[in-house]
């Protein structure tokens, strides 16, 4: 029995030594290496979709998204894939059975859920690997009928309505990851920017801080059974943006005090439970950098309007003439209009039975003086209707080397606003946000660009613009 004990201890104390020579420093970082077997298969879906004739395909994370029917599971009967890479984590536990994954590592254009029967998903699927999802049997849906967030699933309910978990099975069959794991670079974006487009990216606001009615509070209320929101603010021009922030109760930081001071917040895009409201969800609050100064919002005493149009005057359902202004169509034969509704006139870009198969049509600001003043901010109202597909695009451009009538030799730079997305009510204007300009020198013009078509009823939609200004000190 002695010997017995003696070898007992011994093998104890080598296990011990063991343990601790594979944690040296106690280091419990995700591996960034993969098993043999899992490399294989993911080698074997990169040599199918380089032939041809394998049957293999890729479907972008913005397709497949779009396959999503509201209140519907859908099931994938193709031999298709997706590519994404992993942008939330489960590792603090504001994250259950689930993480998303945006299409590109930096500057991403679309994301999706993956719901899966596992916890502590982090070990294997870290933030910023790339993963690859073998579609076929699975479906596409919302895990909550209405929720708005698509999501990949593994099977359907019962009432066909909701996709469910993949299975652990399905896990092994049809989710890899490969060895590749990305930096994932936060998108900036600002708190009034935020849409559903954004749902499932990683996305960082700047200028950021909580309302000092918080202060002393922590990310989760002790009486909250599953998550608290809290407010957050940004300085947006003459006033504040606000956001959500939801947290977990089972989140390992839920007790942590809310920072005082004013910085930065990086989150995943996500939505409350029904899908009725936008939330911001933390990876972790080492995420939340408010160590600095809390922003104030500009005084619109301090400043003046330089530039203005109204676009009253209009004559309703007329091609747009106002001096100063450039009606231009890229593509196709479709104009801007001038619009007037109870009085109020606006500006107007429709490609409803224009007959063109793509329309690309700009409207042009009279120049702009940067140099005669200074702290320059843009502002408009801005409106959509029938508009079905973020496809049928606003955007917003400036140049400073534009001669006033040739368009397409222009410079011209993307700029960012509060613009129209699809589920915003028809008809509704609502403000852009104050644009800074104050970088910009020398003459500037103001471009807004739309992308429709008149053969295809899901890019017919329409944008309109009213009360154009710029402000300045």
């Amino acid at each position: 029995m002695k010997t017995n004990k003696t070898i007992i201890l011994l093998l104890a104390l080598v296990a011990s030594i063991s343990f601790t020579s594979c944690v040296e420093d106690g280091d419990f970082t995700v591996p960034q290496s993969i098993g043999a077997e899992e490399n294989a298969a993911v080698e074997t879906i990169e040599a199918e979709l380089a032939d041809p004739n394998s049957g293999l395909t890729e479907i972008s994370i913005a397709n497949l998204a779009g396959l999503v029917v509201n209140g519907q599971a859908t099931e994938i009967t193709s031999n298709i894939v997706v590519k994404g890479y992993v942008t939330s984590s489960d590792e603090t536990g504001n994250f259950y059975k689930e993480f998303f994954i945006q299409d590109k590592p930096e500057n991403p254009t679309a994301a999706i859920k993956v719901a899966l029967e596992l916890v502590d998903s982090y070990n294997k699927f870290n933030i910023g690997r790339e993963v690859y999802v073998r579609l076929n049997g699975l479906y596409v849906g919302e895990v909550r009928s209405g929720d708005g967030v698509a999501t990949i699933g593994g099977d359907k309910n019962d009432d066909g309505d909701e996709v469910e978990n993949l299975s652990l099975n399905q896990l092994d069959t049809q989710l890899f990851r490969s060895s590749n794991t990305e930096t994932i670079v936060p998108l900036s974006v600002k708190f009034s920017e935020i849409n559903d487009s954004h749902i499932g990216m990683f996305i960082q606001v700047d200028n950021a801080q909580f309302p000092t009615t918080l202060a002393g509070k922590t990310y989760v209320d002790a009486n909250d059974q599953f998550d608290t929101q809290r407010t957050l603010q940004s300085c947006d021009g003459f006033g504040f943006t606000t956001f959500i922030l939801e947290t977990s109760a089972f989140a390992s930081f839920k007790f942590a005090t809310l920072p005082a001071g004013g910085g930065s917040i990086a989150g995943v895009v996500s939505k409350t439970f029904n899908g009725s409201d936008l939330v911001l969800a933390l990876n972790s609050n080492a995420d939340v950098d408010m160590s600095g100064s809390r922003c104030t919002p500009l005084d619109i005493n301090d400043f003046s309007v330089i530039v203005e149009e109204d676009f009253d005057s209009g004559v309703d359902n007329s091609t747009f003439n106002f001096p100063g202004w450039t009606n231009f169509a890229e593509e196709g034969s479709e104009l801007w209009t001038e619009q007037v509704f109870s009085g109020n006139g606006y500006a107007e870009f429709s490609s409803f039975r224009s007959g063109d198969d793509v329309n690309i049509a700009w409207l042009i600001s009279p120049s702009i003086d940067m140099d005669a003043q200074t702290n320059e901010f843009l502002n408009f109202q801005v409106a959509q209707h029938h508009l079905d597909s973020v496809d049928n695009t606003l955007e917003l451009f400036v140049s400073t080397d534009y001669d006033g009538s040739n368009v397409a030799a222009a410079t011209w730079q993307p700029v960012s606003a509060n613009l129209p997305v699809p589920s915003d009510s028809w008809y509704a204007f609502k403000d852009s946000g104050l644009v800074d300009l104050s970088t910009y020198t020398g003459t500037l013009y103001v471009g807004f660009k739309v992308t429709g078509s008149g053969n295809d009823d899901t890019l017919d939609g329409a944008y309109m613009i009213d009360d154009f200004k710029v402000l300045a000190q």
